[in-house]
């Protein structure tokens, strides 16, 4: 179990939805999301991770919509991410967990709720 804290993606492209920069195929390469609490039972002992984005899920890049010829990244349906266990702190007597990787899907939460993209 993952308790992901809110992360940012930042856009690397020319354009603009009411004020903030457009997201295209490779940004997602750059979120990196510190700091998630996570547990994994039967293992006792909680801990902290990065989530990262591994690939966008088909329907998330536009088909039509593009920018400087490279795919807008559209909210979609879910990505495949990785989990990478960064801390692990054991109290006496308990058990680590010995997977540092756990390989998991997310979605987007859109701040645009005005443009949709093919």
């Amino acid at each position: 179990m993952v308790v992901v804290a809110p992360g940012n993606m930042s856009g690397s492209t020319q354009f603009t939805i009411d004020g903030s920069v457009g997201c295209v195929d490779g940004d997602e390469g750059k979120v990196s999301v510190l700091g998630c609490a996570y547990a994994s039972p039967p293992f006792t002992v909680p801990g902290v991770g990065t989530l990262t984005i591994q690939a966008l899920g088909a329907d998330q890049t536009g088909k039509q919509t593009t920018s400087s010829q490279t795919a807008v990244i559209l909210k979609g349906s879910t990505f495949t991410a990785q989990f990478t266990v960064t801390v692990q702190t054991p109290p006496p007597g308990s058990s680590l967990d010995p997977v540092p990787q756990y390989p998991r899907t997310g979605q987007f939460v859109t701040t645009n709720l005005r443009v949709e993209g093919t």
